[in-house]
């Protein structure tokens, strides 16, 4: 019995998928045969929506072309009118301009040749005084022997080492101590072109040896003593060397002026001043004295502490 209505089961799903498919397939046929009816009426209507769409723009571009081209014509006029007088305007404004330009650009090449005069070679002579120290002249040599990408590092190493002071001195500047940050920035910026100029003497026959650095230096050193010659013929040059000169005669004079009464005061003044010295270094000495003994107890202290701690440390 249970087989019988497991066939009969059977049967009714079987003859039930087929008359599904059945159905399907029929309104498939039902669906084609519309397609095949209503595509090409839906081609042949966009067709002609497509004919008649351009049509009717070809007829609106033809019914506007001489506007547009009136048009065109007019806009070109007006720019060729706007940039006769942008032109007229930036010639009148490089007239006026032309003449305060260069002269504050021959200020400021003016002062990079003042530096170049004041301040780098000055500074290396500056170094230069420190090879009469052992260890200096011992880092002196070993930069020397360096080869030749070795002194382009060294070459870069001050400007790496000093720039973190200038974010101090900017650190400084927005915290309201503008004397402290200026002085930060130009001490750092001197001591970097110090040093970049001494390292730069001394690695020079290394550097050149690379190519592309003794191209750019060949090319560079030219161009810039031919700068140097055209600013030293300027009047901004020139009337700086005239304040130049001016300011060493009233230094000497007033140097002249000054010493003797500098060396009077130091005759008075240095008997005091070698007494206060010897107060200075017996109160030094007493209280060095004094605290010695605190000093050393402290220490020893310090060490038994540290010595637990690293025990401690050690153990776990």
């Amino acid at each position: 019995m249970p087989e019988q209505l497991l066939n009969r089961v059977r049967l009714e799903l079987r003859n039930a998928g087929a008359a599904a498919r059945d159905g399907v397939l029929a309104l498939w046929r039902a669906v084609q045969g519309r397609l095949t009816v209503w595509l090409p009426i839906a081609a042949a209507r966009t067709d002609e929506w497509r004919r008649r769409s351009i049509g009717a723009l070809r007829a609106g571009l033809a019914s506007s072309r001489p506007r547009l081209e009136q048009l065109a014509w007019s806009l070109a006029a007006v720019l060729r009118r706007s940039g006769a007088l942008a032109l007229a305007a930036a010639t009148r404004l490089w007239t006026g301009v032309r003449g305060p330009l260069i002269a504050a650009l021959q200020i400021v090449a003016a002062l990079i040749v003042l530096f170049e005069e004041w301040g780098w070679r000055p500074l290396v002579e500056l170094l230069s005084r420190l090879a009469r120290f052992r260890i200096w002249t011992r880092l002196e040599l070993w930069i020397a022997g360096l080869p030749s990408y070795g002194a382009l590092a060294a070459l870069a190493l001050p400007t790496s080492i000093l720039f973190p002071l200038k974010f101090v001195s900017v650190f400084l500047l927005v915290r309201g101590y503008m004397v402290a940050a200026a002085a930060l920035f130009l001490a750092a910026k001197i001591a970097s072109t110090a040093l970049i100029a001494r390292i730069f003497i001394l690695t020079k026959p290394a550097l050149m040896r690379i190519a592309w650095f003794e191209a750019a230096y060949n090319r560079f050193v030219p161009w810039q003593e031919a700068m140097f010659a055209v600013i030293r013929a300027s009047w901004a040059w020139r009337y700086g060397r005239m304040v130049k000169t001016r300011v060493r005669l009233e230094a000497n004079r007033a140097w002249a002026y000054w010493r003797p009464r500098l060396i009077d005061a130091w005759a008075r003044w240095q008997p005091w001043l070698q007494e206060i010295w010897a107060d200075f270094r017996f109160s030094s000495a007493e209280a060095w004295a004094r605290m010695r003994p605190r000093i050393r107890s402290e220490m020893a202290r310090f060490r038994i502490v540290a010595r637990e701690a690293w025990e401690r440390v050690r153990g776990v």
